[in-house]
């Protein structure tokens, strides 16, 4: 079995993803990997990642998903490690962020760390993650406003066997920007012991091309009627895996 997968999904992210893998695989060994799911890309994203011609990187072209959230799951599906990570396309990992965070999954089963905003340029933008969102724990506190971070998540191999397949709700309240993370999210907290890192492990990219809706204002672009639509699909998700254990 691999020690390490990061699950990397990628769509059209040629501007920033050569920095993003870099910082990745400096942190890796020989029997870590990077799983790459590429949503139908039409830059050079994937031209990038070949260049590194790296066989740590297995990556999975041609998806047609339309969607980060099944793009994310492709790939998730394909990782073979004990522990795994999720990467954006266009952030920046900290030089010591594999080692912090395995380090507490001796401890916990989903670890989530903080990070800071950088934009396009590079340059650091507002306040960390946590201290935005008030992140922490609780099924009922990201229940009502979620604080988990997909990028910023990583966690054991029987979390994954508990969250997949996504659930058939997921594919709508995805259209709603309620994103797997949330889902992956709320599975740990029901199940699994949880923790949130509070040292900044990664730099957060916002642009103009982002595929999240995370703002550094941290408010919400849904409406009320969306986000009452969004959690009563996500609650009958969580029903149906919690008494069918599907």
């Amino acid at each position: 079995m691999k020690r390490v997968s990061v699950c990397l999904a990628t769509y059209n992210g040629a501007s920033f993803i050569e920095e993003q893998i870099a910082s990745i695989l400096i942190q890796l060994g020989a029997n870590d990997e990077v799983i790459v799911s590429d949503d139908s890309s039409t830059d050079d994203t994937l031209k990038i990642i070949k260049s590194f011609n790296d066989d740590r990187i297995s990556i999975l072209p041609g998806q047609t998903f339309k969607s980060a959230v099944f793009n994310f799951e492709h790939a998730l599906k394909h990782a073979k490690g004990e522990y795994i990570f999720l990467s954006d396309q266009d952030d920046v990992w900290k030089l010591n962020k594999v080692d912090r965070i395995l380090h507490e999954l001796r401890e916990a089963d989903l670890v989530v760390s903080n990070c800071d905003f950088i934009d396009g340029n590079g340059r650091q933008i507002g306040v960390s993650y946590f201290d935005l969102y008030k992140a922490g724990p609780g099924v009922l506190k990201n229940f009502i406003k979620n604080s988990y971070l997909g990028n910023c998540m990583a966690f054991n191999r029987h979390v994954l066997q508990r969250i997949l397949p996504f659930p058939k709700q997921l594919e709508k309240t995805s259209k709603m920007l309620l994103f797997h993370d949330v889902w992956i999210g709320l599975i740990g907290n029901i199940f699994f012991k949880v923790k949130f890192l509070p040292e900044t492990l990664s730099s957060y990219r916002r642009h103009s091309g982002n595929a999240s809706p995370t703002e550094i204002n941290a408010t919400s672009p849904n409406g009320l009627i969306i986000k009452v639509r969004s959690r009563l699909l996500i609650t009958t998700a969580l029903v149906n895996r919690i008494v069918r254990r599907t």
